[in-house]
């Protein structure tokens, strides 16, 4: 499984694999080009290559992608930019001959680098990869593991730490991870003068895991320490700086100046020193150190911001309720009688599509009229009916039929619907989404740990809309974003 944003290292992969003494079923090649104007050239002789569209959404999707459209018993992943010795696959075949307990299996990355003179700042960035711990350069894992763990965490948006984090479920979850004896090799890709800068949008997805697993998250997830604390120390003192300039504090405005430049000289050094010392590293090196820290604390600031309240990984989207008055059937106060059930527009077809996709699909309805008498549970049950009949059939159908007075727990918005169709269906609450039209809906979904997709109508209020969070302006659009994370 490569997944790819179409740059020409692809085909030497692809080349690779078809050279290959032991072919892979097939070969999953996820193209994660947010725009495909042109198709990808994976024209390799001999090898069976299924493209799949990511839609730019970054690598944890695409691999997610790739892995769930396989049928196999384990899952190789590849970066693009990786090329294979002609034994790869003989060997890794040898890597899988593991005890049931094992979940995954790595490969040993080798970084190829100039023999002749010292390695650059950005070439011993890269050979970091050599002492890597579960990196998907190329990372074996079972099936099963994934099915288990929900596969990668979509929230990281690039490649880097998404790895690691898989890695750290997977064992949390009672896996055991295991270094192969295949190999690959991961050459040093050319880069312009600024990417160690901007790598450090990786600082967002570092504030993901400290959010989710807490602040010693560097040692759970086997990540080697980072810089962040010097790099706030940087920031800071620039900070003290202009802040004792600004209020004529002079003291302590060249106290700041020189911690300032003696932290970023210290951190030049750093990268200098075990370096070429070309004339165009000294100027990367120095234009760069003084402009990292700077960068590094404002994407750290931006994904603390971003991730608060962030919990670990639900997984894929599994199952899909419906509120039924206002979502899926025009909403007729406490109606009894069949014949006025008349689906929303798009109803029919948003169902369809969800069914079609292999989700699991419920009804989660408030129907007080029978509490008030207004109707019997044997209407409500009536109407139910002609509604499967219309939209279905529903793999479940929760209904409440009490008042607010009765302080039951299943009345939206408490969770119990919500909690009693999952164990109904199978499925963690957290594997659920509930598409509804007013607030009850979605803080039903909130109580009970589960998803929400809010479709306001005439009758939702702006607030509940404010406060949604995930809002569609019809039920086609509610249905792209829910199968956007399955």
């Amino acid at each position: 499984m490569v997944p790819t944003v179409g740059r020409p290292c692809l085909t030497g992969l692809l080349s690779d694999l078809a050279r290959q003494r032991i072919q892979p079923d097939a070969v999953y090649v996820v193209d994660d080009r947010a725009r495909a104007d042109a198709p990808l050239d994976v024209d390799t002789a001999g090898l069976d290559v299924v493209v799949l569209r990511g839609g730019g959404r970054g690598p944890a999707a695409a691999r997610n992608k790739g892995w769930r459209a396989a049928s196999t018993e384990w899952i190789a992943f590849l970066d693009d930019d990786v090329r294979l010795p002609d034994d790869w696959s003989v060997v890794l075949v040898q890597d899988l001959r593991q005890h049931d307990e094992v979940a995954a299996v790595q490969g040993r990355i080798v970084v190829p680098l100039a023999a002749d003179r010292k390695p650059t700042d950005w070439e011993r960035s890269t050979a970091g990869l050599e002492g890597a711990k579960w990196a998907t350069a190329d990372m074996a894992y079972r099936r099963s593991a994934l099915e288990q763990a929900g596969g990668f965490d979509e929230r990281f948006p690039r490649a880097y730490r998404e790895d690691a984090e898989l890695a750290l479920r997977v064992r949390r979850g009672g896996g055991r991870l295991v270094v192969g004896e295949r190999q690959v090799l991961h050459p040093v890709r050319q880069e312009n003068f600024w990417v160690s800068v901007r790598v450090q949008k990786g600082n967002a997805d570092d504030a993901l895991l400290r959010a989710v697993y807490g602040k010693h998250w560097r040692e759970l997830a086997e990540c080697p320490p980072g810089r962040f604390k010097w790099h706030l120390a940087t920031v800071s003192a620039a900070g003290l700086a202009l802040g004792g300039a600004l209020l004529g504090r002079r003291r302590t405005a060249l106290a700041g100046l020189a911690g300032w430049l003696g932290l970023t000289a210290d951190f030049a050094w750093r990268r200098i020193a075990p370096g070429p010392r070309t004339s165009d590293e000294l100027q990367r090196m120095t234009a760069t150190s003084a402009v990292l820290p700077f960068v590094a604390v404002w994407h750290r600031v931006r994904g603390t911001w971003r991730h608060r309240g962030s919990t670990e990984w639900p997984g894929p989207i599994r199952a899909v309720l419906f509120d039924r008055d206002g979502t899926l059937v025009h909403d007729v106060p406490y109606n009894g009688d069949p014949a006025k059930v008349m689906p929303v527009a798009g109803a029919e077809e948003a169902v369809a599509r969800l069914r079609e996709a292999g989700l699991r699909i419920g009804v989660v309805t408030n129907q007080s009229g029978i509490g008030r008498g207004l109707i019997s549970a044997a209407d409500a049950d009536a109407v139910n009916r002609r509604v499967d009949e219309l939209l279905g059939p529903f793999d479940t159908w929760q209904l409440c039929p009490h008042v607010e007075a009765d302080g039951c727990d299943c009345r939206k918005p408490a969770a119990g619907l919500v909690l009693a169709a999952a164990e109904r269906l199978g499925v963690r609450p957290e594997q659920v989404v509930v598409v509804g039209d007013i607030g009850s809906d979605v803080a039903a979904a909130r109580a009970a740990g589960a998803r929400s997709v809010l479709v306001p109508n005439g009758k939702t209020r702006p607030e509940e809309i404010v406060q949604a969070g995930v809002v569609a302006p019809d039920l086609g659009t509610a249905v792209d974003l829910v199968l956007e994370h399955c």
